[in-house]
């Protein structure tokens, strides 16, 4: 199970060189804004998956978190975790990394002997109290709504899914994520 997983997290890192004819969700006309103030301290922790554009790497998975923790090296250790089909289902695991391109810009690989096998993780938001965050990719083929608590206050979400909009994504094809 955990190599579905990681070949499935592998796509995640081959998201931002995807061929012609991926989904893409938002309209790149649009420019995107992102975090450039994110304290990235506060940021590592764990992250519950709320609300996600369809992509291939996660087809099947609920109760999906995102763990991200400092490593010696400057760079961020990513630990993904999904349960397959229900909230029991059997876990899966990935392990990644990530390093900072540019305030608010990361870049992940879950494949570290491909150097170029990297995606695009761009902060668009984060809540003033670091409760939640929207994340998404220049080309729109990924984006998240991700929080520190498995569910969102309806005023929390109207504001993820506002920041999403205005960085061009169409809101109407997110999924939501079970959640326990």
């Amino acid at each position: 199970m955990r190599s579905i997983f990681l070949s499935l997290a592998t796509a995640l890192t081959l998201a931002s060189t995807a061929p012609a004819g991926a989904a893409e969700y938002r309209d790149r006309s649009v420019p995107m804004a992102v975090m450039a103030s994110l304290d990235l301290n506060r940021y590592l922790g764990k992250w519950y998956e709320i609300a996600r554009f369809p992509n291939r790497f996660e087809a099947g998975c609920v109760g999906v978190t995102a763990e991200y923790a400092l490593r010696d090296d400057g760079q961020i250790n990513v630990l993904n975790t999904c349960r397959k089909g229900t909230l029991d289902g059997p876990v899966e695991r990935a392990n990644g990394s990530a390093r900072v391109e540019a305030p608010g810009r990361l870049s992940v690989t879950f494949v570290p002997w491909l150097p170029f096998a990297r995606g695009d993780y761009w902060v668009l938001y984060v809540s003033p109290d670091y409760d939640f965050a929207v994340v998404g990719n220049p080309k729109g083929s990924t984006g998240w709504i991700l929080a520190r608590k498995p569910q969102l206050t309806a005023q929390e979400r109207a504001k993820a899914n506002d920041v999403l909009s205005k960085n061009g994504y169409d809101v109407s094809q997110l999924e939501e994520v079970l959640q326990k």
